[in-house]
């Protein structure tokens, strides 16, 4: 069989050769980064250079980054009551319908304290309803995702910003899937909190940052115990992971410039491939979106057994519904956007990314083109002006 082609990128990265260098390099560090001798140093010197190259990708400072174990935790942490807002303590947390389960969660708010925020068709928010909720008291956190995980829909984030800041709360943006795919300054954003992920770029898995902006100097902490990471984070961090989350950060900066156009024409070409199948939806496709997504459905088309298909022609692929435990749920992002219940199911993702070549994209049509010769097989054809 040909060498296989790994277009899951939403879902993880492959590690890129920097971080994986600066890892091995990392490894053979022995100082606990808290100490003060030599040893201790070193370890601590590899550790801020990491915490200032991904302060620089998002226009802010070094210390305002807190390390942590990934993008989970760095999402709890910022999702918590009574940080400091100018109308006072935040008490209710406001989620985009979209969002990452994660953040869905609600993080450490009582659930009845959470509110979903309704999205359109498209899966953008909807900024006249958001307004409507954050009228009147008690001050609130919203979160709002940088770019959607599934659909890779862009939020207008700076909209969102300009009318939290309104209410007088605050804006948490999870920017993990945006995070060096796309052009990113936490300023020009108006966040006040941001996550980012270190194995979505090309760093390891388990290593996630929190960055705060403007607005907010301090976080309530989860972990308790030794006074690492400014106080915010207890516990000796991860020393090798963030070397290598920081070597993985430097290189997508680098190239992203270089990246945008051409994994953009890729996705292009990709999308255009796919839709020489009669009734193929790419979802979003009206929206803004990151480069390198595509989310597609057919009409009979089922999204496990799609998945099954290119992976048995050697191309790695996700579906858009929800896998956890072995329980294949509808995606949450579908559902919210009004796609129907048949849509939704047959809804399979294909994501790109730095390495990924025309080559690639064109063996992925063409385990398209032969798959749907089999898995649409004896569909209804009236269904593609009811789908």
């Amino acid at each position: 069989m040909p060498d296989r082609v790994y277009l899951d990128w939403n879902a993880t990265t492959p590690l890129r050769p920097e971080a994986r260098a600066a890892m091995l390099a990392a490894f053979d560090l022995v100082g606990n980064p808290s100490s003060v001798h030599d040893e201790g140093r070193k370890a601590r010197r590899v550790m801020e250079e990491a915490r200032a190259v991904i302060a620089r990708g998002l226009g802010t400072a070094p210390r305002r980054v807190v390390f942590t174990s990934g993008g989970t935790e760095a999402n709890t942490l910022a999702l918590s009551p009574g940080l400091k807002a100018p109308a006072g303590p935040v008490e209710r947390l406001l989620v985009s319908a979209v969002e990452h389960a994660s953040v869905l969660a609600g993080g450490r708010f009582a659930p009845a304290a959470v509110q979903v925020i309704p999205v359109d068709r498209s899966g953008v928010v909807e900024l006249g309803r958001l307004e409507a909720m954050l009228a009147g008291d008690p001050p609130a956190l919203v979160s709002v995702m940088a770019a959607n995980n599934e659909t890779g829909v862009l939020q207008p984030v700076s909209q969102v910003a300009e009318i939290v800041r309104q209410a007088g709360g605050l804006l948490h943006v999870d920017a993990i899937q945006a995070f060096g795919k796309i052009h990113l300054d936490i300023n020009q954003m108006g966040a006040n909190l941001v996550t980012v992920s270190a194995h979505k770029i090309g760093g390891p898995k388990g290593v996630g940052a929190l960055v705060l902006g403007g607005g907010v100097e301090d976080v309530i902490p989860i972990l308790r115990g030794g006074g690492q990471e400014r106080g915010r984070r207890a516990g000796t961090e991860n020393v090798a992971g963030i070397a290598g989350f920081g070597a993985a950060a430097r290189a997508a900066l680098a190239g992203l410039e270089a990246d945008l156009p051409r994994v953009t024409a890729l996705r292009d070409a990709l999308e255009t491939g796919l839709r020489q199948t009669p009734g193929v939806l790419v979802f979003s496709s009206d929206a803004p979106r990151l480069p390198n997504t595509t989310l597609f459905t057919a009409p009979g088309l089922k999204a496990e057994t799609a998945v099954i298909g290119f992976d048995l022609e050697g191309i790695a692929v996700s579906s858009g519904s929800a896998c956890s435990s072995g329980k294949v749920q509808a995606s949450h992002v579908l559902e919210a956007m009004g796609a129907s219940s048949a849509a939704a199911q047959g809804a399979v993702r294909l994501s790109l990314g730095w390495s990924t070549t025309p080559a690639e994209v064109d063996r992925a049509v063409e385990a398209w083109r032969k798959l749907s010769m089999t898995l649409l097989k004896g569909r209804d054809e009236t269904a593609l002006e009811r789908f």
